[in-house]
């Protein structure tokens, strides 16, 4: 799931003593980018837009440089009309294919391929074929699989040549969703890579392929089980089991969601929404009671996904409660992503109200998961 801002581990053991009974550790968020030539510095990025971004494919377990400036000072941004909601996230959008920064492009990305945005998708294209940063060509892989955009076939064709294993792996992908079957061949082998980015990515790529062959589903399964598989594999494989609607990793996922730690608890729940069954819901409903405001959101979210409303209260208690005291510019951040990704997804008036400050927060990485609350709210009417 997207935005990616950088985080350390959320402050996150949990009060309930009930959750400190499974302790997970060195969990990875769902967006890590890509190792890549002038990378700085390997982070941990809180997807989403969770911890996830707003990557709700979450680009998994790439290391990532700092990111560059990301804010834009309020002045700059011009009050919002709610004629002019579409709009103003269309060129937040926009800009954001073009920043500097690629974790920005990349949220971008996802916004476009999430929310259906058909114009955008040629500048989308052209990032796939040019953009020097491999977690932003792995991103427009991905987009144009997930949008089942045939007009970049060809260029998809080319990234089956380059230098990054997994951007070679979401070619494959994208080549699946875009009718050549044969492409999921050599995506299942590559599960068997021994580079914990490239397997992880694999199984979100096998998850998102909708694939429910038997041999799809026992190579997830093995892979789950492999002794030599980290925490980040294990957990990316389990959603992507649950993504293919299969029951049997109900309990896997039951146990991150009883983790101490939470973005284990936050993961979990991204899995769970995958899975979409009612007990899954019915559990999801149960983490709208977590200690932690991110984690409460990440539920609420994932519940407006499956079209139940239930969660709105949580995000209402963001501003009638006025959760957002105290908090370092980094964690503010953080907070005001989760709770647009989440009024996107439930999309009552009670809620979109509340929009216009996000479209224009000074944070890029806020904007963009505001816009795309937009337009999955403009898709709902």
């Amino acid at each position: 799931m997207l935005l990616l801002y950088g985080s350390a581990k959320m402050k996150n053991k949990s009060k309930n003593p009930e959750r400190q009974k499974a302790k997970c550790t060195g969990v990875l968020a769902p967006l890590e980018i890509l190792q890549a030539p002038n990378i700085l510095q390997k982070k941990k990025f809180l997807t989403g837009l969770v911890t996830y971004a707003l990557m709700t494919y979450a680009l998994l377990c790439f290391g990532c440089r700092k990111t560059l400036t990301s804010q834009t000072p309020v002045e700059r941004l011009p009050a919002i009309s709610a004629d002019d909601f579409v709009s103003v996230a269309t060129q937040i959008v926009r800009e954001g294919l073009a920043d500097d920064d690629p974790l920005i492009r990349v949220n971008a990305i996802e916004v476009v391929a999430t929310t259906k945005r058909i114009r955008l998708m040629p500048k989308v294209q052209r990032l796939l074929i040019k953009d020097k940063f491999a977690p932003v060509r792995f991103a427009a892989a991905l987009a144009v699989g997930d949008f089942q955009y045939s007009l970049a076939k060809n260029s998809v064709r080319g990234l089956l040549e380059d230098e990054n294993q997994n951007v070679r792996i979401a070619a494959l992908y994208a080549l699946s969703r875009l009718g050549s079957a044969e492409s999921l061949e050599p995506l299942r082998k590559a599960i068997i890579s021994s580079d914990q980015t490239v397997r992880a990515n694999t199984a979100l790529l096998l998850g998102k392929s909708g694939d429910t062959s038997t041999l799809t589903r026992q190579c997830l399964w093995w892979t789950l089980r492999r002794e030599d598989s980290g925490d980040k594999v294990r957990f990316q494989t389990a959603e992507a089991i649950a993504m293919l609607g299969d029951e049997r990793i109900y309990p896997k996922l039951w146990t991150m969601l009883i983790s101490a730690y939470a973005d284990d608890r936050v993961m979990g729940i991204k899995a769970m929404g995958a899975l979409g069954t009612l007990r899954a819901r019915d559990t999801l409903i149960t983490m709208l009671d977590d200690d932690i405001v991110e984690v409460r959101l990440a539920a609420a979210e994932q519940l407006g996904m499956l079209k139940d409303t239930s969660g709105a209260p949580v995000v209402l208690d963001v501003f009638n409660r006025n959760l957002a005291a105290g908090l370092d510019k980094q964690g503010l951040e953080r907070l005001n992503v989760r709770t647009a990704l989440a009024i996107g997804r439930i999309g009552t008036p009670s809620l979109t109200r509340f929009l216009p400050r996000f479209l224009r927060d000074e944070s890029k990485f806020v904007r963009i998961a505001a816009a795309m609350a937009v337009f999955q709210c403009s898709m709902k009417n």
